[in-house]
C-alpha cells in the first residue's frame, strides 16, 4: 500500500509513518512547516522527494541506512536518531528533481551519523552531532594532508585515501567512531589521538 503526502503545506502537525505494511513517500511539491515527523519505518519503505521541511522535528526511531535526503530541502530542522549511509544537501544541482534540494540551519547534536554526506552546503550553518560522531570538513580539498598522517588500523587505506573520488558535491563527512573503529581494526581512542591534529575535523 502506498502513503503519498504530496501537493500540499501542512503546518503543526505530527506525521508518524509506522505502518509496516505501507511505502510512504514524501512529496512531490510537499512542504512541512514545524511539523514533528517520526519515522519508524526502514528505509527501503522511505521515499524523500521534492520536499521543504522548514523548523521540523525529524525523530528517527529505526535506524535509517543509505536513505537520501538531497531531494529535499531542510531549513531550520532538528534531527534525533540513528542514519547510515545518508545524503543531504544539493547533490546533483543540474538534474530535474535534485535541483531545488538544500539544507541549512539544522541541528544534528542528538542524531547518531555514521558514513553520511553532506554536499552543496555552508556547514557553518549546521549542529553537527559531537563525539563520538565525527566530521570532516572539505574531504575532497583536504585529502592531501589527511593522507600524510599515519591511521589505525585499515581506516587511512580504506577511507582516507578515498576521499579525493567522494562527489564533487561533497563539502563534509560525518562517521561514528565506535563503528569504523570496529570495522578497520582501530579503537576510537586510537582514531581521536590523529584526529585531534586537524582544526576542519569537528568532533
Amino acid at each position: 500500500m502506498n502513503i503519498i503526502y504530496e501537493d500540499r503545506e501542512m503546518e503543526g502537525e505530527r506525521l508518524e509513518l509506522a505502518d509496516k505494511e505501507g511505502i510512504y513517500f514524501l512529496g512531490p511539491n510537499l512542504t512541512l512547516r514545524r511539523c514533528t515527523l517520526i519515522l519508524r519505518v526502514p528505509a527501503r519503505w522511505l521515499h524523500i522527494l521534492p520536499t521543504r521541511f522548514i523548523d521540523c522535528t525529524i525523530q528517527v526511531k529505526q535506524e535509517l541506512k543509505n536513505r537520501d535526503w538531497s531531494k529535499a530541502f531542510l531549513k531550520g530542522c532538528r534531527f534525533t536518531g540513528r542514519q547510515t549511509g545518508s545524503d543531504f544537501g544539493l547533490r546533483f544541482p543540474d538534474q530535474a528533481g535534485w535541483e531545488n534540494g538544500g539544507i541549512e540551519d539544522c541541528d544534528f547534536t542528538e542524531a547518531r551519523l555514521n558514513y553520511c554526506r553532506f554536499h552543496g552546503c555552508d556547514m557553518r550553518t549546521l549542529r553537527l552531532p559531537p563525539w563520538p560522531c565525527f566530521t570532516i570538513l572539505d574531504p575532497i580539498g583536504r585529502s592531501p594532508e589527511l593522507n600524510r598522517v599515519k591511521w589505525p588500523g585499515r581506516f587511512g587505506g580504506v577511507i582516507v585515501e578515498n576521499l579525493s573520488t567522494e562527489p564533487p558535491s561533497t563539502v563534509a563527512l560525518t562517521y561514528y567512531a565506535p563503528s569504523v573503529a570496529e570495522r578497520f581494526g582501530a579503537t576510537p581512542e586510537e582514531l581521536k589521538s590523529v584526529l585531534e591534529k586537524f582544526d576542519f575535523i569537528v568532533y
